[in-house]
């Protein structure tokens, strides 16, 4: 029977890659929707459909109804994709090259766009694709990756095995 201790480094691990991944990226999210729809909130109250229907991806307006319960829905999925990401590419906490890390979390976020775009439903998609062009979902992914990059570097060596 495998051990679980890989598991759980990784777990440790994904919580602040996790939250590093999420920080930057709703950060995008909240620019990128200001610059486009005059709304910071708007794409941040995207994942909120999961639990409010397809209409909340529509929501610009900042509320604690749709925009917390967006930010918490993409928190909760950003850490899911770090403890992946931490899984498969982390290697144990090993010291990696920048490169190498970049390059790691660039294909966690491509996959995740992926799976997020093209095999799940549409109403527990992101959402964020209601208020946002294509090119601002690029810059979104890139900030969820570089969030996971730079905190896989801090943990390394932080949470040793």
């Amino acid at each position: 029977m495998a051990s679980s201790k890989p598991w759980r480094q990784a777990a440790r691990r994904a919580v602040y890659s996790g939250a590093a991944a999420s920080l930057l990226s709703a950060a995008v999210l909240a620019i990128r929707g200001r610059r486009e729809q005059g709304t910071a909130a708007g794409p941040n109250n995207g994942p909120s459909q999961w639990i409010y229907g397809r209409s909340a991806a529509y929501r610009r307006d900042a509320s604690l109804k749709y925009t917390l319960v967006g930010l918490a829905i993409h928190h909760l999925s950003a850490t899911g994709w770090a403890l992946l990401h931490e899984r498969v590419f982390n290697h144990g906490g090993k010291p990696q090259s920048g490169g190498g890390r970049v390059l790691r979390a660039a294909a966690t976020a491509a996959v995740a766009n992926f799976v997020d775009y093209k095999l799940t439903p549409q109403r527990l998609q992101p959402g964020f694709e209601v208020q946002l062009s294509k090119k601002s979902l690029v810059y979104v992914y890139a900030a969820f990756a570089l969030g996971l990059a730079l905190a896989s570097r801090s943990t390394a060596r932080k949470i040793k095995p």
